[in-house]
């Protein structure tokens, strides 16, 4: 089964959100649905970029090195980049 790693963006809050998840659709359901405290001040979000892994460790294994990367100008790089 295919996991994710997705970068999302709020508008409203000028904010990225990086994570990862088996279920991509049910999860930025979740993320504009107010479930998570973190992003619920942030809605709408808008997926902007995802990467697909066959398993869901490699796709949180590249989750924290975006997450550690600590850096906007890397995440915005990573998004133009996949055009």
């Amino acid at each position: 089964m295919p996991s994710y790693l997705y970068i999302l963006f709020s508008q409203k809050l000028n904010k990225y959100y990086i994570g990862s998840t088996p279920d991509l659709d049910r999860r930025l359901i979740e993320h504009n649905r107010g479930k998570e405290k973190f992003t619920s001040t942030g809605i709408p979000w808008i997926l902007v970029y995802k990467e697909v892994f066959t398993e869901l460790k490699e796709a949180r294994k590249r989750e924290l090195f975006v997450k550690k990367q600590k850096s906007r100008k890397f995440i915005e790089k990573m998004i133009s980049s996949a055009g």
